[in-house]
């Protein structure tokens, strides 16, 4: 299979070649040139364990690894989750579960993808000898789970910027208190908006890419998104078979990854009943899903921070198929939206998504709500994900472990749920390096510290 630019002026690249690239040449993001069909397989799929199903689906993309390879990547990719289903789906009421993703090495959902990302990167560089620097921004638990993919791998270097005094101070340490040589934490002056628009700057220059071999970890890269797919499926396959046709996904969502990734896969093939974009009061994804306008506003610190997003990378990838592929539309949208901070759909297609806001205000009356109801404890952004519930079948997507937020989970339930890995953390040193969110200090930064 090759992958294309949303944009339409890049080469066709294989599957690696576009794990390597991360963004596109032409400042777009990679996408399948033709989406497989997996209707006919899901059947045959019921049985399998979360490895043996990832590997079953990435193979449908992935077909420049070779299939003993990629099965090996798979299974070792979900060695450290502590529970044995890796993704368990529990069932909280009639018509209503709670998809868990928070069992991996950092306690959130981006691990799923990330472990899978770090051994693709350790599978490409051994075979070909390269050494890499891996950017990316976080608005929190993308950069805690992208550092522990890549922890201690040769030839690789990992720089992730993150907003200071915006993320958790359990988030934060999960990134700095590492102790690896090979990883860089970087705490910027600014939002996470700025933080990702220094790293989408910093691909486009592509002479300074290639000098340092630069490649992506946010969730602009195709790796990400596709590794996401998986626990859409697995979950839909444990689902009664008589209400997966209906079954609605409500997704916290911040920079639009996650919730594409479920959606793309039922572009494959997995008939379901839509998707919620669950956001926080940040909200421009529901602004857009309820009004055909795409429209930044100020990013609001919140409850939720890492939904603290006004741009949503990975939008652009959903203009792209509702535009058919029109890659010189995708261009003139991003264009305009990038100088004036807006685009106005003429005729704005859903094509699956609902969208609902919940006010900070909210949040801990939420968490509580669903204490008292279920006795289950949730983090601040899958409480986002309870707001508003459809009329169907509902999952509810629970994207972080609630130890990482202790202070509002008392705050609402008057306990905090503890973690031992993240009170092992507390004893280490913090070892960061705070800057102003200007892009020429971050390449001056990676000139001195980078691998090559």
């Amino acid at each position: 299979m090759k992958f294309v630019s949303t944009r339409g002026e890049s080469p066709k690249l294989s599957f690696l070649e576009a794990v390597a690239e991360g963004l596109a040449p032409d400042g777009g993001l990679f996408v399948p040139e033709k989406m497989p069909d997996i209707s006919g397989l899901l059947e045959s799929w019921e049985k399998l364990s979360y490895p043996e199903l990832c590997f079953e689906f990435l193979r449908l993309f992935a077909d420049d690894i070779p299939a003993d390879d990629l099965r090996k990547i798979a299974a070792r990719s979900y060695e450290k989750f502590d529970d044995p289903a890796i993704a368990p789906l529990k069932k909280l009421d009639d018509g209503l579960w709670l998809l868990e993703l928070y069992h991996g090495p950092t306690l959130a959902f981006k691990d799923f993808a990330l472990q899978l990302l770090g051994n693709l990167y350790e599978y490409m560089l051994e075979k070909s000898g390269r050494k890499i620097n891996v950017l990316g921004a976080t608005s929190g638990d993308t950069g805690s789970a992208a550092i522990n993919g890549l922890l201690g791998k040769k030839n690789v270097n990992i720089f992730i910027l993150y907003p200071e005094g915006r993320v958790s101070p359990l988030q934060e340490r999960q990134m700095t208190c590492t102790g690896a040589a090979n990883v860089f934490p970087i705490s910027i002056d600014g939002t996470f908006d700025d933080a990702q628009a220094i790293v989408k700057a910093i691909f486009g220059d592509n002479a300074f890419k290639a000098q340092w071999n630069l490649s992506a970890v946010n969730s602009i890269n195709l790796a990400r998104v596709l590794a996401q797919c998986v626990y859409y499926i697995y979950a839909w396959l444990r689902l009664p078979a008589d209400l997966r046709g209906r079954a609605v996904f409500a997704v916290p969502t911040g920079n639009f990854g996650n919730v594409l990734a479920g959606w793309i896969a039922w572009k494959c093939g997995m008939r379901c009943g839509g998707f919620r974009v669950a956001t926080n009061q940040n909200d421009i994804l529901y602004r857009l899903f309820n009004s055909g306008v795409y429209e930044v506003s100020k990013v609001l610190p919140s409850y939720a921070p890492s939904m603290d997003i006004q741009v949503a990378s990975n939008f652009e990838r959903f203009i792209f198929f509702s535009e058919n592929g029109d890659s010189a539309k995708v261009r003139k949208i991003m264009s305009e939206f990038k100088s004036t901070g807006k685009w106005v759909f003429e005729d704005f297609k859903a094509d699956g998504f609902s969208a609902s806001r919940m006010s900070d205000d909210e949040i801990p009356a939420k968490i509580s709500e669903i204490w008292e109801k279920y006795k289950t404890v949730i983090d601040p952004h899958t409480a986002c994900g309870f707001k508003d519930l459809p009329d169907a079948p509902t999952v509810v997507l629970s994207t972080a472990h609630p130890a990482k937020f202790p202070e509002l989970i008392e705050k609402s339930l008057g306990f905090a749920p503890a973690s031992e890995s993240l009170e092992r953390l507390k004893a280490r040193e913090i070892v960061k390096t705070r800057m102003p969110a200007d892009i020429e200090k971050i390449r001056e930064f990676i000139c001195a510290k980078g691998i090559r």
